[in-house]
């Protein structure tokens, strides 16, 4: 059954804006100073509820010097942004299970500008992913499970991942179309699974999509529809291969006052049309297709990409060879 119509206005709905975390998969995660602290401003104005910027990832694991900072968003870093975020809308990181140093990298939320951390993980990571969650949660924060490439687990294994989440401490469970593989259809019926766990055990449910099929926004307002109440989109879609669901259309849909897509529309005049014309890829195109409709990573896709190559019939019998 859908919850609201096209009308109404539902305040469980929160938006959070990816554009620094998942964008920075297309650039490094070497933006500007200015450019995150305008994109910080213009979500304030547009009435984003959370801003992620970036991943807490572990800095033994990766070197700071081969990255742009918003992969580790160091509390120093972040508070050059936001300062104290005297605002209403929150701060959000994500924490990679097996890439992020938790038990040191965090502190606690009382002293950090952090709200809420979200942890990705694979459906065989949830274990894991629960004790990372736990502790965080312990420490004060918000936390959401972000479960990866979902379209590729079955169903048993999603209801006992669903089950372990649900006896945990996390606030929001995330259902996420990692390889844009997911059509309306199939993206509620997920859904629907979520929802059902998440009224037993007292959960919010997000959606997260990607743009393989052109599907990422008629996704997440279609599960929106039914009881999904976070959704993530970026600007312009920027996002890894085929980009997100864009925060224009988003916004534009949404019936509550409080979001605007004015301020947003500058943003992407000043900041997101140069980006992209510097060099910086991403977005639709029909090798993301061939990837989401085999239901692949798109990493093929990637190379295919940079390698400027055009030759799609070539690479769609190579998809077929390796499936």
């Amino acid at each position: 059954m859908r919850k609201g119509n096209l009308m109404s206005v539902r305040h469980d709905i929160r938006v959070l804006d990816a554009t620094i975390r998942d964008g920075g998969l297309c650039n490094n995660f070497e933006f500007s100073d200015e450019f995150v602290s305008e994109l910080y401003k213009t979500n304030i104005k547009c009435g984003v509820d959370y801003m992620e910027f970036g991943y807490r990832a572990s800095r033994n694991l990766f070197n700071e010097n081969e990255h742009g900072k918003w992969k580790f968003c160091k509390e120093e870093d972040v508070r050059a942004i936001v300062g104290d975020n005297n605002t209403d809308m929150k701060i959000s990181v994500m924490a990679d299970v097996d890439r992020c140093d938790y038990k040191t990298d965090f502190i606690p939320k009382k002293d950090s500008i952090i709200d809420m951390v979200r942890v990705a993980c694979y459906i065989h990571q949830i274990p894991s992913a629960v004790e990372i969650i736990n502790y965080l949660n312990g420490l004060g924060y918000e936390t959401t499970c972000n479960i990866m490439a979902i379209s590729q687990a079955n169903f048993n294994q999603i209801d006992e991942a669903l089950k372990m989440l649900g006896e945990s401490k996390v606030d929001v469970i995330y259902l996420v179309d990692s390889y844009g593989a997911l059509v309306p259809e199939s993206a509620v019926e997920l859904a629907k699974k979520y929802l059902e766990y998440g009224e037993k055990y007292g959960k919010q449910i997000g959606f997260h999509g990607h743009n393989n099929q052109k599907l990422a926004y008629a996704n997440t307002i279609e599960t929106l529809s039914y009881g999904v109440s976070f959704v993530d989109a970026t600007a312009m879609s920027m996002g890894r291969g085929a980009g997100n669901c864009a925060m224009e259309l988003l916004l534009g849909f949404l019936k509550n006052p409080k979001y605007s897509t004015y301020s947003l529309l500058r943003f992407i005049e000043k900041y997101m049309i140069p980006l992209k014309e510097s060099g910086v890829q991403w977005g639709y195109a029909p090798q993301y297709m061939l990837t989401g409709q085999l239901n692949r990573h798109p990493e093929e896709a990637i190379r295919f990409t940079e390698q400027n190559r055009t030759d799609y019939t070539e690479f769609y019998k190579e998809l077929l060879d390796n499936f």
